[in-house]
């Protein structure tokens, strides 16, 4: 009878492909060594060198999102200082370790994403601000959250002008997010309390008119009448 063969795992194929790079480097190199140049060698090197970074990058993204999997239903169900923390006791870690060992990855920044949310409903608006600027994201829904982030920690600090251009940026930069005419709304106002009656209005009533289906919309009109006078 034959038997099944063995799944091999992305990562067995990973560093196979590694192993094989690295053996075939080294017969070609103890064969030719007097024909190979400083500076090819140099190349191969240094290659060999980002295979492996880029090796070790998705096995620490890996561990960062199988941990970040393990901390969310915490922070989910609101327990900001657990999920920040972590669970010795389970030997969960919390998003301040994975932050710490894996920020830089895709999954690591997803976790400074929520390490800043907690400190933000911890009322701590400094930490929060500093984790939604460093923040390194790409795609829309992730930069639209972290533009909204830094403009929430500004407005809960009281700085309604760095509050309402960022919450401007959230809303300009992906005109048709869901979240647009919220963050448009939302800066509208914060341009109203610092006095800025012109640029509040110019919003309100692009809101008005790209979003009218929306209740900010239609609530805009309400806003223009009374900054109008």
């Amino acid at each position: 009878m034959l038997r099944p063969k063995k799944k091999i795992s992305k990562r067995e194929l990973k560093q196979d492909a590694l192993v094989t790079a690295y053996a075939k480097f080294s017969a070609l190199y103890s064969e030719k060594r007097k024909q190979i140049s400083v500076a090819v060698t140099t190349i191969i090197i240094v290659i060999l060198a980002v295979v492996v970074y880029v090796n070790n990058r998705t096995a620490n993204n890996e561990k960062a999102s199988a941990a970040l999997g393990n901390i969310y239903p915490y922070f989910d169900s609101g327990q900001y200082a657990i999920a920040m923390d972590g669970v010795p006791e389970k030997n969960l870690p919390g998003l301040k370790s994975i932050v710490e060992n894996y920020g830089g990855t895709p999954s690591g920044e997803i976790a400074r994403f929520y390490l800043a949310s907690c400190y933000y409903h911890l009322g701590t608006y400094d930490e929060a601000l500093e984790h939604f600027e460093r923040l390194d994201v790409k795609g829309q829904l992730l930069e639209v959250a972290r533009y909204s982030g830094i403009a929430c920690s500004y407005e809960a600090k009281g700085q309604y002008a760095e509050a309402a251009e960022n919450y401007e940026r959230a809303a300009t930069a992906f005109a048709n997010d869901v979240s647009a005419a919220e963050n448009l709304n939302h800066a509208a106002r914060n341009y109203s309390l610092v006095g800025e009656k012109e640029k509040a209005l110019e919003l309100y009533k692009k809101l008005k008119k790209n979003y009218p289906t929306t209740s900010f919309g239609r609530e805009a009109e309400r806003y223009i009448s009374k900054l109008s006078v």
